[in-house]
């Protein structure tokens, strides 16, 4: 049974999924009838960092033209770009070996931008039903959701949700934080 968080709330991977190794992490919406004479091309990423809450290295930010982790293992990638969000269920993965990530990634900051929001005059207003999940890849079973319920009507970047280590356990915090600059703020942010 699957575990709806609301924004702000923070859960423990080994409480709702004991055991729980290998994740894919599923970000999926839906547009709004709104026209704005180009298509939306919604992305996922993923930022990895270390105990000072900043990139490990310019090659810990997982997106479409950075695909994996740096690690041996590719503990972290992004699986392709879905460039229309056509479709039901998920519109990006992220699939995450939670036994491989290296011990100094400390957080992974789970983000949604839209490509070239300025330029298409969008933002996530024109967006709806917006959520990210967290599925245990061995049996397909959803373990913990977040639906985004506010409307971002300025923002074009989200940080949806961060993974963090405590105690020795993976943890999810559902944050639905907005940023007005697409994904070069959140890059700044975390560079």
């Amino acid at each position: 049974m699957s575990i709806s968080l609301a924004k702000g709330q923070r859960i423990s991977l080994e409480k709702v999924a004991p055991g729980l190794k290998n994740i894919f992490i599923g970000l999926g919406w839906d547009l709004k009838v709104t026209d704005t004479g180009s298509d939306f091309d919604l992305d996922g990423s993923a930022f990895l960092l270390g105990s000072n809450g900043k990139l490990v290295s310019e090659n810990h930010f997982i997106f479409y033209n950075n695909l994996q982790s740096p690690d041996p293992d590719k503990s972290v990638r992004v699986l392709g770009d879905n460039r229309t969000g056509a479709g039901e269920g998920d519109d990006e993965v992220i699939e995450v070996d939670l036994t491989k990530v290296p011990a100094d990634i400390e957080k992974i900051a789970i983000a949604v931008t839209i490509h070239e929001a300025d330029t298409r005059n969008q933002n996530f207003g024109q967006v709806g039903n917006a959520f990210v999940r967290i599925v245990n890849v061995d049996n397909q079973e959803e373990v913990i959701r977040y639906d985004l319920t506010e409307d971002y009507s300025i923002e074009t970047a989200l940080i949806m949700a961060e993974l963090y280590r405590k105690d020795g356990e993976w943890r999810m915090n559902a944050l639905g934080s907005g940023y007005k600059s697409g994904l070069q703020a959140l890059f700044d942010l975390y560079k």
